[in-house]
C-alpha cells in the first residue's frame, strides 16, 4: 500500500469539513456522542484491507505491515499523550481501557474508591463491581456542583479532594472533562495531590471527552490510567481506543484478560508479559482500525496544535453558550462559558415547565439537527468542534428559542 501523504496544513477546520460526507445532510452538535468519519480515514481503512487481503491474510510478509501500522498509531498517540510509546496500550473503548488495567492493580479489603458524582454510568458499574469482589468502600467526590468559571472550578474540586480523602483512600476515579456538566477537572493538580497521600492513591482519568477536544499531555502524563477512544472528537473509527498509562501502574497491575499479545513471546505461555502497555491488550484486534485512526488524528493535526484546536472549538461553544445565555427559556448548565466544547442546558415553557430534553432532541432531528439528551442531570447537550460554523450556531439557537416558546 503505498504510503499517504500527510494532509496540508488546515488552521481553520474546514477542508476536514469537506471530508465528511456526513455532514452533507445534517446540522451535527453530537461529536461528544460520535465524530463523523472522514473520507481520508475511510480510504485509509478500506486500503488497509486490501493490503492484508494481498499480503495475507496469514502469510510471512502480512506482519511487518501489521507491526507498521499499529506501531505509527503507538507512536502518535504517545506524542499526543506526551507519554512513552511504551506507555501506550490499544483498547476497544474508553470503558475496557480504565477497567482492565484496573481490575489487575493489588487491592486489600477495605481499601477505599473514590468516584466523582459526574462519572459515566458505565466506568461507575465497573468500579463498583470491582469493589464488591474485593470488599472495598466506595464514596463519591462531589464535582457535578462546580458550575462557574474554570479558575473556581479547579479549586472547589481540589476543595471537595480534600474533604473527601481519607487514609484508606486507594483510587480516584474522575474524567478529564466532564461528559454532563463540560467541565474541567483539574487532572495534574489532582495528581500532584495524591502523590503526597500516605497510600499515593491510583488515579483513575477518563478521557472520552478530551482526545482531540482539548490538549491533553499534562492529564495524560500526570494519570495512571487515562483511557480514550478514537470515535468521538477525533472522528475515527468506532472499536478502538487508547491507555496512557503510568510507569509505576506497568509495574504493580497484572493483565486481567489474558492473550497472545499480552507475552513478551506470543509463542510461549511461559514467557511473562510484556513490561510496556502491550500487557494489557488481548489477541487479534483489526488493524485497518488503527490506519483509519492514525489518519484521522493527522487530519486533527493539520488543522494546528492542540492548543490552537482547543481555542477554535472553545470559540464556538462560547458563541453557543452566550447566545443561549440571552434565548428566554434556555438555561445553560454552567455560568460562564464553557472551557470545552460541551454546551449542556434546560429548556422550559412559556409558563415555566421544564421540558424533557429527549422530546428536544426529536423535535430537533425532524429538522436535520442533531445533538443528545442526557438523564443526569436532565438536560441537553450540544458539541462544537472545528467543523461547526458559525450559521449552524446560529440554527441551532433560532430553533430552540421556537421551541421553547411554542
Amino acid at each position: 500500500m503505498a504510503a499517504l501523504s500527510p494532509p496540508a496544513l488546515d488552521p481553520q477546520g474546514m477542508d476536514l469539513r469537506q471530508q465528511m460526507p456526513a455532514l452533507a445532510n445534517k446540522t451535527y452538535f453530537n461529536y461528544g456522542g460520535q465524530g463523523p468519519l472522514p473520507q481520508a480515514s475511510l480510504d485509509a481503512i478500506q486500503a488497509a484491507w486490501v493490503t492484508l487481503q494481498e499480503l495475507g491474510p496469514f502469510t510471512s510478509e502480512v506482519w511487518p505491515f501489521l507491526n507498521r501500522t499499529s506501531t505509527k498509531l503507538r507512536e502518535r498517540l504517545g506524542q499526543w499523550f506526551g507519554v512513552a510509546p511504551r506507555r501506550v496500550a490499544f483498547s476497544e473503548n474508553v470503558t475496557s481501557g480504565c477497567l482492565l488495567p484496573l481490575w489487575g492493580l493489588p487491592w486489600e479489603a477495605g481499601d477505599t474508591v473514590l468516584i466523582g458524582d459526574a462519572e459515566h454510568p458505565g466506568v461507575v458499574a465497573g468500579c463498583r463491581e470491582l469493589a464488591r469482589r474485593h470488599q472495598l468502600h466506595v464514596t463519591n467526590l462531589a464535582v457535578a456542583d462546580q458550575r462557574g468559571d474554570s479558575a473556581s472550578a479547579a479549586a472547589g474540586v481540589l476543595a471537595s479532594l480534600e474533604q473527601a480523602l481519607t487514609p484508606s483512600t486507594r483510587l480516584v476515579v474522575l474524567s478529564h472533562l466532564l461528559w454532563n456538566t463540560g467541565q474541567i477537572m483539574p487532572i495534574a493538580a489532582i495528581a500532584e495531590r495524591l502523590a503526597a497521600h500516605p497510600k499515593h492513591p491510583w488515579l483513575l482519568v477518563d478521557g472520552a471527552q478530551s482526545l482531540g477536544s482539548i490538549p491533553v499531555e499534562a492529564a495524560a502524563g500526570a494519570a495512571d490510567i487515562y483511557a480514550c477512544t478514537g470515535h468521538k472528537w477525533c472522528c475515527g473509527p468506532e472499536g478502538l481506543g487508547a491507555i496512557a498509562l503510568s510507569e509505576r501502574l506497568l509495574l504493580e497491575s497484572r493483565p486481567t484478560l489474558i492473550g497472545w499479545r499480552s507475552l513478551s513471546d506470543e509463542g510461549s505461555a511461559s514467557s511473562g508479559f510484556h513490561g510496556d502497555g502491550r500487557r494489557f491488550e488481548v489477541a487479534t484486534s483489526c488493524t485497518p482500525l488503527m490506519a483509519g485512526l492514525n489518519q484521522s488524528l493527522q487530519l486533527l493535526e493539520a488543522c494546528g496544535t492542540a492548543e490552537e484546536r482547543w481555542q477554535r472549538i472553545r470559540a464556538r461553544s462560547g458563541q453557543l453558550w452566550g447566545e443561549l445565555v440571552g434565548t428566554e427559556g434556555i438555561t445553560p448548565l454552567l455560568s460562564s462559558p464553557p472551557p470545552g466544547g460541551l454546551v449542556s442546558f434546560t429548556l422550559t415553557d412559556g409558563l415555566g415547565r421544564e421540558r424533557l430534553p429527549e422530546d428536544g432532541v426529536k423535535q430537533l432531528g425532524r429538522q436535520g439537527l442533531w445533538l443528545r439528551s442526557l438523564e443526569n442531570p436532565a438536560c441537553l447537550r450540544a458539541c462544537t468542534h472545528l467543523t461547526t460554523t458559525p450559521e449552524e450556531v446560529g440554527r441551532l439557537v433560532r430553533s430552540l428559542a421556537t421551541l421553547v416558546a411554542a
